[in-house]
């Protein structure tokens, strides 16, 4: 049995791995982690019987103990909690697909622990990738992507050196303002923002992949995955989602991975990895598809990718102030706080005002989130 604990177990990408766990018969999920969702959070402790939950409060978890007495499930909470889950002694794989900075602790613990890392979690390396991938090699883990895009890259990168790739190509699909104009954009309602015309996500990243700072952060997050420059990254958009990103070696050969727009793939992929499974659902009819579209990605329009960029070139702490920007000007935007637009010039704001750390501590990245926030708050 393969065994495995998840963070973020009531999101998105979380739901969809208790999925693929639900398909094969041969994964034991040992540990469940989520914020707030208590409903879901028992309905999934109830299925899969996992020996230790954490939820971020305690009240929660008061409640959560309340609800699950009549099992022998241990629950804990708080970032404590989470590094329990993270650490345990019998995990295997560590799924992180929770949301946010909040991950990054856990991730580190888990690394030191010996788990391999499912990860899900972009602001992981984003923020920390300096720290995160020499302790992963220090420590013999593996740092499996989950995300379809960096999924694509690690799959065709597979049985190639890497000193032979000249380039990484970056699918996006465009989001649901693909080809719009910034005035086109001046009265963007959360409604609008959340119509991704492919992926089902959840409400953060669909709102990220809108703006394409999603885009942004994968660039960064390749650069430490595959260790390559940011410039070596370069984004093509695909709108069908069909081709999920390629690779250029130095011979102008470029190895790309197709598949129809299902996250349980690479999830799978990453469980079982090197090994392929067999995975129900749709399969791609080429006779049907007929065609495949490629564009350049607006820059100017989806300015928050050209900051990503920009952020990714310097290093240091200006990707967290990127990271940390970007989280809580979306928070105020579904809070239908702040419009659309302002969500880049709240970014750009933040990172023309920071004072770039090299190689920052974790908790000079952390500090860095928190001046980032008070700077935003500031601004009401």
């Amino acid at each position: 049995m393969k065994k495995i604990a998840i963070l973020g177990s009531t999101g998105s990408i979380g739901t969809q791995t208790l999925e693929v766990v639900r398909e094969n018969k041969d994964i034991e999920v040992l540990g469940l982690a989520a914020g707030s969702n208590v409903e879901l959070l028992e309905k999934q402790a109830r299925e899969f019987h996992p020996r230790l939950i954490a939820v971020w409060t305690e009240e929660k978890a008061k409640e959560l103990r309340a609800r699950v007495r009549d099992t022998d499930m241990k629950v804990v909470s708080g970032m404590e909690g989470l590094i329990e889950v993270s650490t345990m002694s019998d995990v295997e794989i560590l799924v992180t697909a929770i949301v946010g900075m909040i991950g990054i602790r856990p991730t580190v613990e888990a690394v030191r622990a010996g788990k391999n890392i499912a990860l899900a979690n972009k602001e992981t390396l984003v923020t920390a990738g300096h720290i995160i991938m020499p302790l992963a090699e220090e420590n013999h883990v593996s740092v499996l992507p989950v995300d379809s895009e960096h999924s694509a890259i690690f799959q065709s990168l597979r049985g190639n050196e890497a000193k032979a790739v000249n380039r990484i190509l970056l699918t996006a699909s465009g989001g649901p303002f693909r080809g719009k104009r910034e005035e086109d954009l001046l009265n963007v309602r959360v409604e609008d923002a959340l119509r991704h015309p492919n992926w089902s996500m959840g409400q953060k990243i669909t709102i990220d992949s809108s703006t394409m700072v999603n885009k942004g952060l994968e660039v960064i997050e390749a650069k430490w995955l595959f260790g390559v420059d940011v410039d070596q990254v370069q984004v093509v958009v695909q709108p069908q989602s069909i081709i999920h990103s390629m690779v250029e070696y130095v011979d102008g050969a470029v190895m790309a991975q197709l598949g129809t727009p299902d996250m349980k793939l690479p999830i799978q992929y990453a469980l079982y990895y090197p090994k392929r499974r067999y995975l129900p659902g749709e399969r791609l009819d080429f006779w049907s598809l007929g065609r495949l579209d490629f564009e350049k990605p607006d820059m100017d329009t989806f300015y928050g990718l050209k900051l990503a960029y920009d952020a990714g070139r310097a290093g240091g702490t200006l990707p967290t102030v990127f990271n940390a920007a970007n989280e809580l000007a979306v928070k105020q935007f579904l809070n239908r706080e702040i419009k659309y637009l302002e969500i880049i010039e709240i970014i750009e704001d933040c990172m023309k005002a920071h004072k770039n750390i090299k190689e920052p501590t974790l908790e000079q990245i952390f500090d860095t989130e928190r001046a980032t926030y008070e700077r935003i708050e500031s601004r009401r």
